[in-house]
């Protein structure tokens, strides 16, 4: 019989479970950035979901106020304190009581109802304080990969990513499927070209008409925008790594997702409704990905790369996975698996196989390169004019 593969993490009082037990302080607006500043400052512990966005362009602030929200349920978020200015768009108790229904610890605060940036911050100290001291109480257990839901991106793609990274990121996804685990694919920019094969896949009509329908927008929002430029909407890097067109990136894209059935096909920063593998309506434009991703639910993001990028998520461990051994060792710091080995004799089994493995010692605590470097940076939640 074969032998069921675990990871470690913090059950949830949702059923959710995290591989990470973080006490996450979010700002409604950008004009709280600062309290919250002042807050991890005091707290290190604390981590900061930094934003430019909570106020105006009405178009966006309802998209905005659910990926905020899906950020506070993650499950790698043990608590979570809201902090408001008072009088912008997206309001801070309510954004509090839609990450309450997880039942995790949420409290909020106003700056003007507190009296000032100072007052806020000294009690979101005392705050973030208990809910710290509070989640060292959680104690890390070994689940099934059925409760696992992992992330899947591409950023500064070459003309290995196709052939090293992104199918290695493929079979140990097919790998998480079979154990029951979820899978969320997105950056719907990259599958222009790819839709009659990803609807092949498709578990049902309904999802393949999803499939077709998501992709198609994309392509219709990137042919009004750039015209008869279209097919070359691949950042420079991209070229100089030797590819061609957006329809060559694609397919190299749409392999990160395995070969397993699509059973579901998700709007951004929507949590899966299904297990297996996902397709999330997404831009292409890395730092929005991850934030979407995070906000969807996933524990741990699989990030290849063929240029290098060292982009990380406050709340989410990145894993980069290189495509060239040039790569893995002009930006050790940065990359946690040499796909490479593949062009050096290797097998993209041995590749999977590694990915899985550092999969469960992330879980159990060991930190991937954007998190010694500390990459979680400001988080981007996606914009009506998407980015490529």
């Amino acid at each position: 019989m074969k032998k069921m593969e675990t990871f470690e993490g913090y059950e949830r009082p949702d059923g959710s479970v995290g591989i990470r037990n973080y006490v996450t302080v979010i700002p409604t607006v950008a004009c709280a950035n600062g309290v919250v500043d002042m807050i991890v400052r005091a707290v290190p512990d604390a981590i900061p979901l930094y934003h430019g966005h909570g106020c105006g362009r009405a178009a966006e602030i309802a998209m905005h106020t659910k990926t905020l929200a899906g950020l506070g349920r993650n499950p790698n978020v043990a608590a979570v304190l809201v902090v408001g200015l008072g009088c912008e768009t997206i309001n801070a108790e309510g954004l509090a009581l839609v990450i309450s229904e997880t039942g995790k610890p949420v409290q909020f605060l106003s700056i003007q109802d507190e009296g000032g940036s100072q007052k806020t911050a000294a009690r979101g100290v005392e705050i973030v304080r208990e809910m710290i001291d509070d989640a060292k109480a959680i104690v890390r257990k070994p689940f099934g990969f059925d409760r696992l839901c992992v992330g899947i991106e591409c950023g500064g793609s070459d003309a290995f990513s196709g052939v090293t990274a992104n199918p290695g990121v493929g079979l140990a996804a097919d790998r998480i499927v079979d154990e029951g685990g979820t899978v969320i694919l997105t950056e719907t920019t990259e599958m222009i070209g790819t839709s009659h094969i990803l609807e092949r896949r498709a578990a049902s009509p309904e999802v393949a008409a999803e499939v077709h329908r998501v992709i198609a927008e994309a392509e219709k929002r990137v042919d009004d925008i750039l015209g008869p430029l279209a097919s070359l909407v691949i950042a420079p890097g991209n070229m100089d790594g030797g590819m061609s067109s957006i329809r060559e990136k694609s397919l190299g894209c749409i392999i990160k997702g395995g070969c397993s059935p699509i059973n579901e096909v998700i709007d951004y920063g929507a949590m899966p409704s299904k297990k297996g593998l996902i397709i999330m309506d997404g831009p292409g434009y890395d730092m929005e990905s991850l934030a979407g991703l995070g906000a969807a639910g996933a524990q741990l993001i699989f990030f290849t790369t063929g240029r290098g990028s060292p982009a990380g998520f406050p709340i989410v461990p990145v894993i980069k996975v290189a495509s060239t051994s040039r790569l893995y060792h002009r930006m050790e710091d940065d990359m946690d698996i040499n796909a490479g080995v593949v062009l050096e004799g290797k097998n993209l089994e041995d590749v999977a196989s590694e990915i899985i493995d550092l999969t469960k010692e992330v879980a159990r605590g060991w930190q991937t390169k954007a998190e010694v470097n500390d990459q979680g940076g400001i988080v981007c939640l996606y914009s009506t004019n998407p980015a490529f």
